[in-house]
């Protein structure tokens, strides 16, 4: 195929440019190709952590129905282990720590809580095991500590409970008149949201004279 003077100047000026940045440009494709097939790669792999902890936080959930405390700790303790940056880990998590809870295992409950604050990739997590952590805080009678977590930046949504439980503390510790602002604060946030919230914080406001 014959070429006019342009076409030859053009295709020197090409054949030229490939030889100076050829290699470059073949290793930016290759870089590119990998970041690629490994970002690929990686969200295969995510996906597949996602599936196995799934399947752990079901067995977790399924044994603590049937009250299987063996079972219920031994897929704890796996999510927790192999699945640590998992929602379905910081989930386990506080399922376990309720069950303990009920159980009276206080000591199992705060551990599997405080898991949740030091290793949950999730803030909405931690602000929900802060506030059971606190009322485990109040079962053993720890209120100063109850009240330094409850004093602790949370999520809009959870203001209510941490006013309400807020308030139970200081019930505890003979405070009626700060408990009752508690209270009243709680039934603020809570708006005319869940009724059934609303009407145990009143109670408890009620005990104390409203």
């Amino acid at each position: 195929m014959a070429y006019d003077l342009e076409e030859q100047e053009q295709l020197a000026a090409l054949k030229g440019w490939w030889k100076d940045n050829g290699n470059l440009v073949l290793g930016t494709l290759a870089a590119v190709a990998i970041v690629l097939g490994g970002w690929q790669g990686w969200r295969i792999w995510q996906g597949n952590q996602a599936a196995e902890a799934s399947s752990q936080y079901e067995a977790l959930a399924k044994a603590i129905q049937v009250n299987d405390a063996k079972a219920a700790r031994d897929a704890g303790g796996t999510l927790v282990e192999n699945y640590p940056r998992t929602l379905y880990a910081s989930m386990g998590a506080l399922s376990l720590a309720r069950y303990y809870f009920e159980q009276n295992d206080l000591k199992s409950a705060r551990t599997q809580l405080q898991w949740v604050l030091d290793r949950s990739p999730s803030e909405e997590m931690k602000d929900l095991a802060r506030l059971r952590l606190a009322a485990v805080l109040l079962d053993e009678k720890a209120h100063d500590q109850a009240l330094a977590l409850l004093a602790a930046k949370h999520a809009p949504a959870l203001e209510p409970h941490y006013a309400a439980l807020k308030g139970d503390i200081l019930v505890a510790q003979n405070k009626a008149a700060e408990a009752r602002e508690a209270y009243k604060l709680a039934l603020e946030k809570a708006g005319e949201r869940n009724g059934a919230f609303r009407a145990s914080v009143q109670l408890r406001l009620d005990a104390l004279g409203g």
